[in-house]
């Protein structure tokens, strides 16, 4: 969960000096956001080709390179000082 917070942080920070500055961001933000999905996408690209030249099925490739690159490790729940019921 900290990197998400220091993340944010860190957007927020840069956007507080664009504004100082009076300068608007490089992109508008939905255009940025879809570049970097596509981004993210097309590096998938190589390695999937890579499993399916190699005739391994499509469900090594996604748990193995795809779901943990574009999704990331989630934050877990933390259950501390909680009694489950």
């Amino acid at each position: 969960m900290k990197i998400y917070v220091v993340s944010l942080a860190a957007g927020v920070l840069v956007g507080a000096i664009y504004g100082l500055l009076n300068v608007r961001s490089p992109a508008p933000p939905v255009v940025a956001l879809v570049g970097l999905l596509g981004m993210l996408v097309g590096e998938q690209i190589p390695p999937v080709t890579r499993h399916l030249i190699a005739k391994a099925p499509a469900s090594v490739a996604w748990m193995n390179q795809i779901k943990p690159h574009v999704f990331g490790h989630l934050p877990k729940g933390d259950n501390a000082g909680r009694n489950p019921s």
